[in-house]
């Protein structure tokens, strides 16, 4: 073997020794399995690595993360089809919640305000994300960093979620997002 075969397996070699590199690969081993034992060996394998994972958690194809250590998931969570959860924020996710495809959910953000620097050398603002029990996030909606979702709220899909005040039980859709009706029968 040369040199060119042996330099990319030491650099493998120093990316498992890297915890978060090491999930990643662990990952992209197991996020496109098909079918129950996909979602069972996800739910053995993938979720030991967030902060917190409540029981019940299903865990569906193509699911990506960043700042897999910041994540706190509750019992009978559905994350969906393809989401990207970038973590490193905090982000933390009630009981009983639903993520529809193609769903990214962010908690980080580039700095930008320094004219005099390129903005990828400014660094990044970190915002936690918390979304309550029972929320139902539509199909390719995203979130942006610091967002609260109320307990039992809905958002159509393909909105665009962005740091306001929304009330429990709100149906929200848009971009940006914002109060369509309420699921309160006197609302």
């Amino acid at each position: 073997m040369g040199e060119k075969m042996t330099e990319p397996l030491r650099l493998m070699w120093w990316d498992i020794k890297d915890s978060d590199v090491r999930f990643n690969y662990i990952n992209t081993l197991l996020r496109n399995l098909p079918g129950r034992f996909g979602i069972e060996l996800r739910r053995r394998f993938i979720a030991r690595h967030f902060a917190s994972c409540g029981d019940g958690v299903v865990i569906y194809e193509g699911v990506r993360y960043r700042g897999v250590r910041h994540l706190h998931v509750g019992n009978n969570v559905m994350l969906g089809v393809d989401n990207f959860i970038q973590a490193s924020g905090g982000i933390t996710i009630g009981n009983h919640v639903m993520i529809g495809p193609g769903v990214k959910i962010w908690s980080i953000n580039h700095n930008y305000a320094d004219i005099s620097k390129p903005i990828s050398e400014q660094g990044f603002s970190y915002e936690p994300v918390t979304i309550g029990d029972g929320v139902w996030i539509g199909a390719d909606t995203f979130v942006l960093p610091g967002v609260t979702i109320p307990e039992g709220c809905v958002i159509s899909a393909r909105s665009l979620v962005h740091k306001k005040n929304y009330p429990t039980y709100s149906l929200l859709g848009g971009m940006p997002c914002r109060v369509i009706g309420t699921r309160l029968k006197n609302g």
